[in-house]
């Protein structure tokens, strides 16, 4: 006779093997799959709770833009997706594999540059292939060109305290783009650029995108900026976070900004962003 606790232990190690085959197959077809995923934190003894069973997918080579109230979660889900936090639950799959712990498959630009102040911009941006072991000239070659493509030519040797803020968001978007990861995670990386800049850096961007069809995922509060870059916009709720709207940007590219189809559908955002954050701001 098997013991009560044998027998359990048995069947839940099938279901366990059995959540995995569906999950699987379920999930081939996308590139990442967040489901269920929910997360808080504790603030000064007090449950904060960030985000609240968020479930999305993510096809291979999409181009995906968040928006949602700032304060919402958008960095802590790119935090977990990254593996930086676990999540409280939930579950994430990349390829149809079930990820519970850090992987190596995304390139994370984060908010902050987080050059190293001692090292010039070259090096920094380096970073990535040093780590990998990765010396070869051309890797070298590849650094400069993007550097010389950002408008960051003649810098190179320079350090980040020498550098405007929206510079080193450039030099921090190279390092990203030389990790060579078939996934980005972009956290506001236009955000300390001026509008002029910004336009430039988003064509810059679309254009690499093209080329490599890697899968993007950014965070962004720029209504513009997600309608001229997104194949999808999701939009988040105020926190705790779960999607609010998912929209298809199913408009050619380069947008145009005075096709009324742009513009029904950046009213369209702008309306449920606005609501949102007078609702945040009614909270407080």
């Amino acid at each position: 006779m098997y013991s009560p606790s044998y027998v359990s232990s048995e069947i839940g190690g099938v279901e366990d093997r059995i959540f995995k085959v569906i999950s699987k197959s379920l999930n081939i077809m996308s590139k990442l799959h967040i489901r269920g995923l929910t997360h808080s934190f504790n603030l000064q003894n007090t449950k904060l709770n960030v985000l609240e069973d968020l479930n999305f997918k993510v096809n291979e080579a999409e181009f995906i833009a968040l928006l949602g109230p700032s304060g919402c979660g958008k960095s802590t889900l790119f935090n977990i997706i990254a593996g930086l936090i676990p999540p409280e639950s939930g579950a994430m799959f990349l390829n149809g594999e079930y990820v519970d712990s850090h992987t190596d498959a995304f390139g994370y630009m984060q908010q902050k540059d987080l050059l190293l102040p001692w090292r010039t911009v070259l090096k920094n941006v380096l970073i990535g292939p040093e780590i990998r072991k990765d010396t070869e000239e051309y890797v070298r070659s590849k650094a400069l060109s993007l550097l010389s493509q950002l408008g960051l030519q003649g810098f190179e040797n320079s350090y980040p305290n020498q550098l405007s803020g929206g510079m080193r968001q450039r030099v921090a978007l190279v390092r990203t783009l030389l990790c060579n990861k078939e996934f980005l995670l972009l956290d506001e990386p236009f955000g300390a650029l001026d509008a002029m800049t910004r336009t430039v850096m988003q064509t810059i961007l679309l254009e690499m995108w093209g080329k490599k069809k890697q899968t993007v995922l950014l965070i962004t509060h720029d209504v513009e900026e997600a309608l001229c870059l997104a194949d999808r916009i999701i939009v988040l709720t105020p926190r705790p976070a779960s999607i609010k709207s998912k929209i298809d940007i199913n408009l050619e590219r380069p947008r145009c900004t005075t096709d009324i189809s742009y513009i029904n559908l950046k009213k369209e955002i702008i309306d449920i962003l606005t609501l949102d954050t007078n609702q945040v701001f009614s909270m407080n």
